[in-house]
Parts: structure tokens; sequence; C-alpha cells
């Protein structure tokens, strides 16, 4: 039988052993490397390869082991599925695959929604491992190797899902920032000189808004999202055209809320054609950002079209205010939106209000002039 490569390697999964053979073609010669492990050996996860017949003593081993590797590929990886015993309901397999295994799935019901379809981001990646509880150890039952992906370097793998994560030293820092009401812009900031690139940090944008924004769910006391509850019920009772919107997490918690009264919505379809959108209040107990939706009348006063808290500072949670706004105002959407220069907010504008004109506060401009034009400012004060 011809063959186009030089060298085969060859994994005998009959015998006892797990010795790789590999036949040089050439001179005939049979070598057999003696540093892959036998089966049965456990190794330390930082230094070996997958293979099948490789034991662990726990699946955080496993699942160390399987991460390094893949993040020396130049994948990441997630939890398949897994599989419990059915006598005591103990886990007794895991099956890892590549994060862009398999495809999106689409909800039938919304197949004919106006929205854009969004790119496909997944593909059938083969790679895989699977471990399987043996006694008091784990062993890797397969192992596939075939992707059908670019990969990436180690250096870009590092912002992957699984690769990223929030060291203690970097909490310590974005607490003591976030107390000092700078925004996670900035963080993100100072982090990339403290180590020096974007590369280097481990962490995304996202992550440290999903940091702060569970450090503000647990600054919730006991009873203090039912107040605020009972308060928005108590003021729908006593004002009819009072609306509210609390958004509520997986785990029963206190997200995102909205609420406008019956003259601020009144208010609104007056002077609603120029709204200031402002998240820059971080003054409460709970550092969560306040955000007013004001505008000017007739007389060139302030007037409040409607407030809103939120738990973090992303896309998401500015899409679902501004969405939830243009539903309590009657899906008018006003002609200028003025803010301050946030990319989320930005993006969250883009779209919910994609006919709506996006301007930036003078104010917040002139604010950073001396930040970013520190030499033209000391020289033309």
């Amino acid at each position: 039988m011809s063959t186009s490569r030089d060298h085969v390697e060859i994994l005998d999964s009959s015998n006892s052993s797990t010795d790789k053979v590999e036949i040089n073609q050439e001179d005939g010669e049979v070598d057999v490397d003696k540093n892959i492990p036998e089966e049965g050996h456990t190794m330390p996860s930082s230094y070996v390869e997958p293979f099948v017949g490789l034991e662990f003593d726990d699946v955080e081993d496993a699942l160390s082991c399987y991460k390094a590797f893949s993040r020396r590929a130049g994948i990441s990886i997630r939890t398949n599925h897994t599989v419990l015993s059915s006598m005591d309901k103990s886990l007794i397999g895991v099956e890892y695959v590549c994060s862009i295994e398999g495809f999106r799935r689409y909800n039938l019901k919304l197949i004919e929604r106006a929205r854009p379809k969004a790119p496909e981001t997944k593909c059938e990646c083969k790679v895989m491992m699977t471990i399987k509880k043996n006694g008091s150890k784990w062993i890797v039952s397969k192992f596939v190797l075939q992707h059908n992906h670019e990969l990436l370097t180690p250096r870009s793998t590092s912002l992957l899902c699984g690769h990223r994560w929030v060291t203690p030293t970097q909490k310590n820092l974005i607490h003591t920032l976030n107390e000092s009401a700078i925004p996670t812009r900035k963080i993100m900031s100072i982090l990339s000189k403290e180590h020096d690139g974007d590369y280097n940090i481990g962490c995304i944008p996202k992550d440290i808004h999903n940091y702060l924004g569970n450090g503000r769910k647990q600054l919730l006391e006991e009873g203090d999202a039912q107040k605020l509850y009972e308060y928005f019920l108590e003021s729908k009772r006593n004002n009819l055209g009072f609306v509210y919107l609390i958004q509520v997490d997986a785990d029963g918690s206190m997200g995102n809320c909205f609420w406008a009264d019956g003259k601020s919505q009144a208010a609104y379809q007056y002077f609603g054609d120029v709204v200031i959108f402002d998240a820059t209040y971080l003054t409460n107990r709970y550092k969560m950002p306040f955000v007013p939706f004001t505008g000017i009348n007739h007389h060139h006063q302030s007037v409040m079209f409607g407030c809103a808290l939120l738990i973090n500072e992303t896309a998401e949670s500015y899409t679902w205010l501004l969405k939830t706004c243009l539903e309590a105002m009657l899906g008018c959407a006003p002609s200028t939106i003025i803010t301050n220069d946030d990319k989320s907010m930005a993006k969250a504008i883009v779209d919910v209000l994609p006919n709506t004109t996006h301007k930036l506060c003078l104010w917040h401009l002139l604010q950073k002039v001396p930040e970013h034009l520190a030499h033209v400012h000391n020289k033309y004060p």
C-alpha cells in the first residue's frame, strides 16, 4: 500500500501499552517513543497532551489538561454534555468539544422576523475529548484532533471565552477604580498599560462588566429589590400613567429597571424630539449607573422623561433600556439623542434607533481635552 507520507504514526490500542511507534519507510527502522506514558499512568495536566487511556485523579484535572492543550492548539473548548449514573445520579462521564462545534439552533417562530440573520459562527469541528469514570480514576476514552477551521495563535487564543478570567489582583484594582467612578473603558485602558498590551490582560471589557455587575447584585441587601418593587406598585396605584419594568436574570436576581410617570410620558410627546441620554452618574450606594432621560421644554427648562438603574454598562443593557423606553413612549423615537462618548451606548443606539441622529455631548468632549490634548491645552490654555 503506497502513501505520500514519509513517516507513519501508528497507535496500537489493542495492546496493554500505548507506546507511539514511528515507521521510517526509507530505511525500515522502527523507533519506539518511550516519552509517551504507559496506560494507567497519571501525568500532570500541564505537561502532557491528552491521549486515549490517560488517567486523571478528578474531573478538574482533566479539564485543566484539555484547556492547556486547547490553548496551545489555538482553540477554546466547552462542555458538550455530561453523563450521570442511574444509581446515585453521580457524574460518570463528560464530553468536551471545540467551542464552535455544531450549528446555531433557530427558533421556528422567529424565522420570519425582520431582524437580519446573524452570521454563522459555528462549524462541524470534530475536536473533542471524552472522559469516563473508572473506579476512583477518570480515563480518556475518546480523543479527536480533527478540526476544519482556522486556528489562532497562542497570543490571540488568550482572548477566547474559555481562556479568559479576571485575576484576584485585577479584581482589587478594578474595584478600587470603580469606587472612584472611573468608567469601564478607562479601567480597561489602565489594565492594558499595566500588562503591556491588551493581549496580556487575560480578559476583555465584557468580563469587567460582568464582574462589576455581579458585585452590584451582591450589594443588594435582602429586601432592597422587594422594597423597590413595592414602591413601583404603590406609584402605579397612585398614578395611572406610571410604568415600570424590572429585568430579572436566570437566578431570580434583580437586573436593570426602568420607570416613568404619566407626567414624564406626556412631556415626551411634546418635547421628546431631542433626548439627553446620560449614564455617568454612579453616586448611589450600589454603584449602579443611574440613567435619566431628559429634554428641554419651551421655557428652556429641563424636563424628565424617565429613569433607569443598570447593572452594567454593556451594549446588551443599553439595548434593553432603549427598547423599554421606546415601548413606554408608545414607540415614538426621538429625532436626536445626545450622549457621552461610549461605544456600547453607540452600538445600542444604532440597533434600536437606526433613524435617530446620534450626537455627542459638548461638555463631555471638553472634559477630555486636557486628557487627550494636554500638550495643546497647556500651550493654548
